[in-house]
């Protein structure tokens, strides 16, 4: 399976270099950057992807000017604005809580910048029409803005974050707090504001699948480092290390042992005996015993044959699909997950003897 193609010809709105980041001083430091490096592209919606604690959001408000780096630089289009306080920086935050004005109408929290930046009253009057009109508020313009929903705040934060036209959007977690399916609709509406309005956007996040929907690209961290870049695909499909395999979606582990290199593929032997033809992630070791990474979606159980034997020993049904969860040789669990056709049964029960089949070139030799 190929990639799809992306345009790379964009020149970077933010770059961190060498960025680190220590709370405290001594053998008390606590480092919550250690050495992170990534550049975002202009026009990009870019994400930081990670669990609690990992860094994201100290990255993030180092690029807003809210924290300053213990060492590195920050860049915006080629020019260092680590030491620049967050009042000099053309860029924007939305935070977790939207901080919106109570009291005020949704018309007013929107123009509240822009009065503040001292832009003319036909200005202001004529980019709040034009917000209003962007996260489809029209209507509810004279409201104050507690009496308005949740996800709606969360359009008007947006439309006032994104009303002085900043280069850069910060977004700290801002879909949270709303409930699934209005958090699906506004992953939908993020994507289109970002992309007509051609704003840069960071988001940062916890959820996957948040990620994946909405990202050109996405930053994986863990323990205040960066460990993978690249596309939704690339994240999910080509997983550079155990991490980011095991944190983004389901995947199977499988012990291997590289045996032999042919056309760019390494050569690997299950625990099973079967020989199958494996990717290699970036810096993995191309000998030796190896880890292998293959996604429940890539593997298919079959009644006969197939590179991995065992016994199944769950059946979930998900609807849209099932899976089925099979215990293999050395008392490892192998996830397989096959789409549901109409009207018919996974085909497989609990106790069943099975055989796994692993899709050509799915599986991936992780670095260690």
């Amino acid at each position: 399976m190929a990639a799809p193609d992306r345009p790379q010809d964009k020149r970077n709105a933010i770059e961190a270099k060498g960025i680190v980041k220590e709370f405290g001083q001594g053998a008390s430091a606590l480092r919550a950057l250690d050495n992170v490096s990534i550049s975002i592209r202009e026009n990009e919606f870019f994400t930081l992807l990670g669990p609690s604690g990992c860094g994201k959001t100290t990255l993030l408000r180092m690029i807003a000017g809210f924290e300053y780096p213990t060492e590195g630089a920050i860049l915006l289009h080629g020019e260092d604005i680590a030491s620049l306080p967050p009042f000099r920086r053309p860029i924007n935050t939305v935070f977790q809580s939207y901080a919106l004005f109570p009291h005020l109408s949704v018309w007013d929290n929107i123009a509240f910048g822009l009065q503040m930046l001292g832009r003319p009253r036909a200005e202001i009057d004529a980019r709040v029409a034009t917000m209003l009109k962007l996260v489809r508020m029209e209507e509810l313009a004279k409201r104050r803005t507690d009496q308005i929903s949740g996800g709606q705040a969360q359009r008007v934060a947006l439309a006032r974050a994104l009303a002085p036209s900043p280069k850069v959007l910060l977004l700290d977690e801002p879909l949270s707090a709303l409930d699934y399916k209005l958090r699906k609709e506004m992953q939908i509406e993020l994507k289109r504001m970002q992309h007509e309005t051609g704003i840069t956007f960071v988001f940062v996040t916890h959820d996957q699948e948040e990620a994946l929907t909405m990202s050109d690209r996405i930053a994986v961290m863990s323990k205040g480092r960066v460990l993978q870049v690249g596309s939704p695909w690339d994240i999910y499909d080509k997983p550079a290390d155990r991490f980011v395999a095991d944190f983004i979606g389901e995947t199977n582990f499988l012990a291997a042992s590289v045996i032999g290199f042919s056309e760019g593929l390494v050569r690997v032997r299950l625990s099973s005996g079967a020989e199958i033809a494996a990717t290699l992630a970036e810096g993995a070791r191309p000998g030796g015993d190896v880890t292998v990474v293959v996604r429940p979606e890539h593997a298919r159980a079959v009644k006969e044959g197939g590179h991995l034997s065992g016994t199944v020993e769950n059946v979930v049904y998900f609807g849209t699909d099932t899976h089925i969860h099979i215990r293999i040789p050395g008392g490892e669990t192998f996830t397989v997950r096959q789409q549901n056709a109409r009207a018919q049964s996974c085909g497989f029960a609990i106790g069943d003897a099975v055989g796994i089949d692993i899709a050509a070139d799915a599986a991936q030799v992780l670095r260690d």
